[in-house]
């Protein structure tokens, strides 16, 4: 599984026109499942996105995580991030198939909730999202979860 994880002021998602989505400061988070990802792996970067360290602190270092400073998450599916760019013609072949990748989507939603206890605000699997958002910083960090 792999996160591409942007720390924001705002970030929204619509689909046919209709908000899904709404944050104010916290992360937008695209995620990606290869074929080897599993339950395991989800937990893992729900939990890692949580206690992720990149928020300034009083003395301005990047001490604080969106759990500290009570923001949002934003959690978008974006299977591109398992693309192979070698070529001027991209390949998807390294993300998982389509079912299966939905499948992880749905327990990712599960586990946020579970982790939060609150309701988890996403884009929709396999829709065309239009996303809409602030950098804040600009800060991004990819994570990869450790094959489970």
């Amino acid at each position: 599984m792999k996160a591409v994880i942007q720390r924001v002021k705002y970030a929204t998602c619509r689909v046919d026109g209709n908000e899904t989505a709404r944050i104010e400061g916290g992360l937008l988070v695209y995620v990606g499942f290869a074929p080897a990802d599993n339950t395991a792996s989800v937990d893992w970067m729900v939990d890692r996105v949580y206690k992720m360290r990149i928020f300034e602190d009083e003395a301005g270092k990047m001490n604080r995580s969106v759990e500290d400073i009570a923001g949002d998450v934003e959690w978008i599916p974006n299977f591109t991030l398992y693309c192979d760019a070698k070529s001027r013609r991209p390949s998807f072949s390294g993300a998982m198939a389509f079912a299966e990748a939905k499948s992880l989507f749905d327990y990712l939603k599960q586990s946020v909730i579970k982790y939060t206890q609150k309701p988890v605000q996403c884009g929709i699997f396999g829709a065309d999202m239009k996303i809409e958002s602030m950098a804040d910083g600009p800060i991004n960090v990819v994570v990869e979860a450790p094959n489970a």
